[in-house]
């Protein structure tokens, strides 16, 4: 079934403000500037009727989409599926010179096509991709054509690949600013991405 679905990261936390790893075991929640993130993004699209809400099982992006569920019955959902990956050992800690050379030989394995490789303890990409393929599966076969769907930063990106058909290598050329918007369209079996990390709202608002 034809659809459009926007794919949104969460606002701002305040472990994002101070440089310090969330992934799927933190559970952060919004600080005053992600508050008003969520509130200049439901301005600015709070007229375009969804017919659900989708967020990860994390409270950041729960307090994100709060917004579109004040005044309306908007159905809403919350799935694991979207969570964001899982960090292992580097979760709620603060960048460290030893923490970044970790990531980067990870973000190097993966871009040589070794999609298992993990920080420790942690969750490699096709772990992740394969969760995301999941839920792009159930997505598509909703009766729902105007779909809203709140996750994280990396999730996005990876999700991203997998709505246009790109290679895993290719995530690291999706950005996402917080509340940044990925709009999609699914027609004839196919995505089709309109706007990438956009935030008009931001500038609507004067919040960039």
């Amino acid at each position: 079934m034809d659809k459009t679905i926007y794919f949104i990261r969460h606002g701002e936390t305040e472990y994002n403000k101070l440089g310090i790893v969330q992934g799927s075991g933190v559970d952060s929640e919004l600080n005053n500037t992600g508050k008003q993130q969520a509130e200049a993004f439901y301005n600015f699209y709070k007229n375009e009727n969804f017919e659900l809400i989708i967020a990860s099982a994390l409270q950041r992006t729960h307090q994100t989409i709060a917004p579109f569920l004040q005044n309306v019955s908007v159905p809403f959902e919350k799935t694991p599926l979207i969570n964001e990956i899982n960090w292992g050992i580097h979760e709620g800690q603060k960048y460290q010179p030893g923490m970044r050379d970790s990531y980067r030989e990870m973000i190097q394995q993966w871009s040589i096509g070794n999609f298992d490789a993990s920080l420790e303890k942690g969750e490699s990409a096709r772990s992740l991709s394969g969760r995301l393929q999941t839920f792009l599966e159930q997505l598509v076969i909703r009766p729902e054509k105007r779909i809203l769907v709140c996750t994280h930063g990396r999730t996005l990106r990876c999700m991203m690949c997998l709505v246009t058909g790109q290679h895993l290598r290719a995530m690291e050329s999706y950005k996402h600013h917080n509340t940044g918007l990925y709009k999609a369209h699914f027609q004839s079996g196919q995505f089709s991405v309109e706007l990438e990390n956009d935030i008009r709202h931001l500038e609507a608002f004067r919040m960039i």
